[in-house]
């Protein structure tokens, strides 16, 4: 059956695919002019002649970013940060969420507003810095990792996920005599799919784009996530400068940074199109139910 769409119905559409692709390439422009900056000549960057096409083109830039030793070092970092962490982060997250989606859980209310409290009101960054020295975790990567392990925003997902599942199919699997072990890896987790995906990718990038604890809490440079190292090189003009002077006659300390965003961002977005069919489902189902 064909249907007949009305004049303002079209007229809809072509308006909101007209927004949409404003939208997307405001934000989609940025990344094309620092590509551009970043294989371009140094007359041309000193002259400010680059806006969405390279000139003068070379790969001096990146020569320099991919060969140099503490860049490796700082994205192998960010790289256990994003893994490692996000494992634990999901860990925790989904055995929090598991008994507070029950209703038959004592004090189910109180300890999810426990949670909640967190996300308006934290212990501040002097006492929390306190106690990861005592923690001993200081110049340390898990000091990047425990202290912020725990989201209450995704727990809130993936417990009204929970949520949303028949309490039908818990019955019957306690029925054939399973654990909460057994029927939250064979049942709850298979089924939510998923929420998991998109948490877990809220985690990863939560955990790659991270530099304001790693400033607080690292001070040696081989435990330097890929996020500080970007900052250290974007805003210490000398360290640039002698970057430049003493590999590359031939760029300038803006190519080198350019060089640097993306390829601290390329990877990342690497991930998107496996994880992008999950968005919407997962959050949506996470946040129907409360």
């Amino acid at each position: 059956m064909r249907l007949i769409r009305t004049r303002g119905e079209v007229l809809f559409q072509y308006v909101n695919v007209l927004i949409l692709s404003i939208v997307s390439l405001s934000m989609l422009l940025p990344f094309i002019h620092i590509a551009a900056k970043s294989l371009s000549g140094e007359a041309y960057v000193l002259a400010k002649d680059i806006v969405l096409w390279p000139k003068g083109f070379h790969l001096a830039s990146y020569q320099y970013v991919l060969g140099n030793k503490q860049f490796y070092y700082s994205f192998s970092n960010s790289v256990f940060l994003a893994v490692v962490g996000t494992a634990i982060s999901m860990a925790i997250t989904l055995l929090a969420a598991y008994p507070l989606s029950r209703k038959n859980l004592p004090y189910r209310r109180t300890l999810m507003l426990l949670f909640v409290i967190t996300m308006f009101f934290s212990g501040g960054i002097i006492p929390t810095y306190l106690v990861v020295k005592e923690a001993s975790l200081l110049n340390s990567l898990w000091s990047l990792i425990l202290p912020v392990a725990l989201s209450p925003f995704n727990l809130i997902l993936i417990r009204n996920f929970f949520s949303a599942i028949p309490d039908a199919l818990e019955e019957s699997a306690r029925m054939d005599g399973a654990s909460n072990w057994r029927i939250l890896s064979s049942i709850y987790v298979p089924l939510s799919i998923p929420a998991i995906a998109t948490v877990s990718m809220f985690y990863a990038v939560g955990y790659w784009n991270s530099f304001f604890q790693a400033m607080m809490y690292i001070t040696e440079r081989r435990w330097m996530p890929l996020q500080m190292f970007l900052l250290q090189l974007i805003t210490d003009e000398k360290t640039a400068d002698m970057v430049v002077s003493d590999v590359f006659h031939e760029v300038t300390p803006e190519t080198i940074r350019a060089a640097a965003i993306l390829c601290a961002v390329v990877p990342i977005l690497c991930v998107y199109p496996f994880i992008q069919k999950y968005f919407v489902k997962g959050v949506m189902l996470g946040a129907v139910k409360g």
